[in-house]
């Protein structure tokens, strides 16, 4: 399933002359539009995440359009006045990309992924963009009483609502960024798409925990057995 959905990604993996950014383009039906939203930076994660399950070849493939695409995201934010991303953003032949819907409502996604390629190649790069995307948090849209977002990127005006995932997910990314790669170790735990971890457990743990509870429920019924017949 994941082998087959990938060929679909790449398949709307697109790079113009003669910019620098990789990005994914839409598909509606049958057309393809040159748009990339800040909701679709959580693919760089999903794809260095993904590429522990190849050879060595074609893990670095995969690895490569990951760091690809996450440059293009860190530059989201690179390229506005005030350093956050915009909503969305169009790509022109010709042209480096523009923003399109200007608005940002404190998102998450670039930095889960600058979370898992921190945690996957141990580049510190990605630990200062995320650094860079974080000052531009507390310049922009820190306020007395927590965080909001911008109604439009380019000028900073503010709008008054600090969205939920900040604090579930975007400031706990930034976070484990930031941690050493023994907090929440992803060979332990996998997150979920709202960044709550699971515990990972293995098909003989389960076994295991399950034969535990049958065990300890026929120690229970015997006892509850014993305590009513005493009386």
């Amino acid at each position: 399933m994941w082998e087959k959905s990938m060929k679909g990604l790449l398949s709307l993996v697109r790079k113009p002359t003669p910019s620098s950014f990789t990005y994914i383009c839409e598909k509606h039906g049958g057309s393809l539009t040159d748009k990339m939203d800040e909701l679709a930076c959580f693919a760089p994660g999903m794809l260095a995440l993904g590429s522990s399950g190849y050879g060595p070849t074609d893990s670095q493939k995969i690895l490569s359009l990951a760091e690809k695409l996450a440059w293009t995201c860190y530059n989201f934010y690179q390229s506005t006045p005030t350093k956050l991303a915009g909503e969305n953003y169009f790509f022109h032949p010709g042209e480096d990309m523009s923003v399109g819907t200007s608005w940002n409502i404190l998102r998450p996604e670039t930095v889960e992924s600058l979370f898992y390629l921190s945690r996957f190649t141990g580049n510190r790069t990605y630990q200062e963009w995320g650094w860079d995307i974080f000052q531009a948090f507390e310049k922009n849209s820190r306020i007395e009483t927590g965080y909001v977002g911008l109604k439009d990127v380019n000028t900073g005006v503010k709008d008054d609502k600090m969205q939920s995932f900040f604090l579930a997910e975007t400031l706990k990314y930034l976070y484990l960024l930031f941690s050493p790669s023994s907090v929440i170790s992803l060979d332990e735990w996998v997150f979920n798409t709202e960044a709550h971890p699971p515990r990972i457990v293995t098909r003989h743990e389960e076994e295991h925990v399950g034969q535990s509870k049958n065990i300890q429920t026929g120690r229970t019924r015997g006892r509850k057995e014993g305590l009513f017949g005493d009386h």
